[in-house]
């Protein structure tokens, strides 16, 4: 559950570049220029010191935001399948806010594959988050073999090579790779329907108003 909020969160902040929260900043492309990989990223000196970056592939420009966030601002979902997630949604700032564990989860399996594939001229970057997000619904689901464990632990692995490939090596932490052993533990646990808390949050959420 939390695993999935994280990697959600990072990829959101890190498309919309949102100051403090982005995965792709000064400090990142000082890093690549460090190991002296991805020459293209390497920041530029401009007049006056200031420092520019090149855009990268999953880099998005003020009218690509704001195609993202208006087809998650339009979502109208059934009563009590999430939160009313486009009140998070604010357009003239380019950013989101407030979001749940339980936001993110729907954002993750359901919305963003919606968003993404609007935005992106280069197929290859949103052809492998909406991968990223299909691993997480088909994981969640309710019925789930064993062997559909094993091909979803052989398919996140070809999916977080490609996202290495896209993203900048500040992007991955620990929550990235402990994607990976997600299979495993449902085939030691049993689904994942039957042990995360959003029922049990639901539920003593009335006791704390």
């Amino acid at each position: 559950m939390h695993i999935e909020k994280n990697v959600c969160d990072n990829i959101i902040w890190t498309l919309l570049n949102v100051s403090g929260k982005t995965k792709d900043n000064l400090k990142a492309r000082l890093d690549l220029k460090e190991l002296g990989i991805r020459k293209k990223l390497h920041p530029e000196d401009r007049l006056g010191g200031r420092k520019y970056l090149p855009p990268a592939s999953f880099t998005l420009n003020r009218e690509q935001k704001h195609i993202f966030l208006k087809v998650l601002k339009s979502i109208k979902s059934p009563d009590g399948f999430s939160s009313n997630i486009s009140r998070r949604v604010q357009l003239k700032e380019h950013t989101m806010s407030g979001l749940k564990s339980h936001d993110n989860h729907v954002l993750m399996q359901h919305l963003l594959p919606l968003a993404i594939r609007r935005v992106f001229k280069r197929k290859y970057v949103s052809k492998t988050l909406i991968e990223l997000c299909n691993y997480f619904k088909q994981l969640c689901s309710k019925n789930i073999t064993v062997d559909e464990c094993n091909q979803l632990r052989s398919r996140i692995i070809l999916v977080l090579c490609h996202l290495e490939k896209i993203f900048l090596p500040s992007f991955f932490n620990i929550m990235e790779h402990l994607v990976v052993h997600l299979p495993d533990e449902v085939q030691i646990a049993g689904p994942v329907q039957f042990r995360w808390m959003y029922p049990v949050e639901r539920y003593i959420k009335p006791c704390f108003i």
